[in-house]
């Protein structure tokens, strides 16, 4: 009986022991990105600081789907079985993976130009299930107001990702803009990041300037399109300012990246505390501080275009004799 009552005790100690071990496991935040570029580095890296800042103790997994939807399945698939707190979905094809996958655990986009479209959330006045975030949408239509205003553009160029449903929004809105103002359109859909510089070379001579939006695809290898748009001396308006910092793009307007991210973290500060996902609005960035314009002075004398001082003086970054100095 002793030796019984010895066992028991025992082997309630080993119980009691792992529970409590278990429940001192921090929890895991899921992140995954549809492809490697600065924009979505720099969101990912505001999430990390805003958790860290409000000294939220957790673990990260931090995937990488390398443009492959494929991938962002699997992804998706491993933060499911590992039982995440919240998963996120940096970009359109990732956060739509995960919110096919995982209904139960909630489900935080960031960067998506068009959730609705996406069919991540049916309104921006509140979350769907157990799906929120934060929406990227870009004021194309001043975009290119602008484009038009600097640079003379009369012919536009668009490269977008035909599988990418933020793309094909974007899309609708660049036409939108150009039949407005009075350009003509030139557009050229890729699939992969391989095929950017090939596209870049099938219209840079067919067009005034080139536009990007928030294309993943894109960004991920706009070095080349630089360098044939840099040779062919025309301009390239990038909706994304952080990838656009190292140089070769003439203007960028677009949001602060990083602070996107810190407001996603934000969001997912919320779900930790019990908030559902249902009852957060979708968040857009509107304070006037969480954008940025960048001019490339460089870029537009190679282009042979002068930006007058009143442009000049509204941007916040600068980019003149190879380096850049913000505001």
């Amino acid at each position: 009986m002793k030796v019984k009552t010895i066992g028991l005790l025992i082997l309630s100690g080993i119980v009691l022991f792992s529970c409590t071990a278990k429940k001192q496991e921090k929890p895991i935040i899921g992140i995954s990105k549809i492809a490697q570029h600065e924009a979505l580095d720099a969101i990912e890296q505001g999430i990390i600081d805003r958790l860290m800042e409000q000294n939220i103790d957790v673990t990260y997994d931090l995937q990488n789907a390398n443009g492959n939807v494929n991938t962002a399945a699997q992804i998706a698939n491993k933060f499911k079985s590992e039982k995440a707190a919240v998963a996120v979905g940096i970009a359109t094809p990732v956060a739509v993976a995960l919110a096919n996958t995982i209904q139960d655990t909630p489900v935080i986009f960031s960067c998506i130009t068009d959730p609705i479209e996406a069919g991540l959330v049916s309104s921006l006045d509140r979350g769907e299930g157990n799906i929120t975030g934060l929406s990227d949408a870009i004021p194309t239509k001043d975009h290119i107001k602008l484009f038009q205003e600097i640079a003379g553009i009369k012919t536009l160029g668009y490269i977008y990702t035909s599988s990418e449903a933020n793309s094909l929004s974007a899309l609708k809105l660049v036409e939108d803009a150009c039949n407005t103002y009075g350009i003509d359109l030139v557009t050229q859909a890729i699939s992969t990041s391989a095929e950017l510089k090939q596209a870049a070379e099938a219209i840079v001579n067919r067009v005034d300037g080139v536009y990007l939006t928030t294309d993943n695809t894109v960004f991920s290898a706009l070095p080349a399109l630089v360098q044939v748009f840099g040779d062919g001396k025309k301009p390239i308006f990038s909706g994304d300012v952080t990838a656009a910092m190292n140089g070769g793009c003439m203007i960028a307007s677009g949001f602060n990246y990083y602070k996107a991210g810190l407001a996603t973290g934000d969001i997912i500060i919320d779900v930790l505390n019990g908030k559902k996902p249902s009852d957060i609005p979708v968040k857009i960035l509107s304070d006037p501080s969480d954008f940025d314009l960048l001019l490339d002075l460089d870029a537009a004398k190679n282009c042979g275009i002068a930006i007058s001082e009143n442009y000049v003086a509204m941007a916040s970054k600068i980019f003149t004799d190879g380096t850049l100095t913000e505001k």
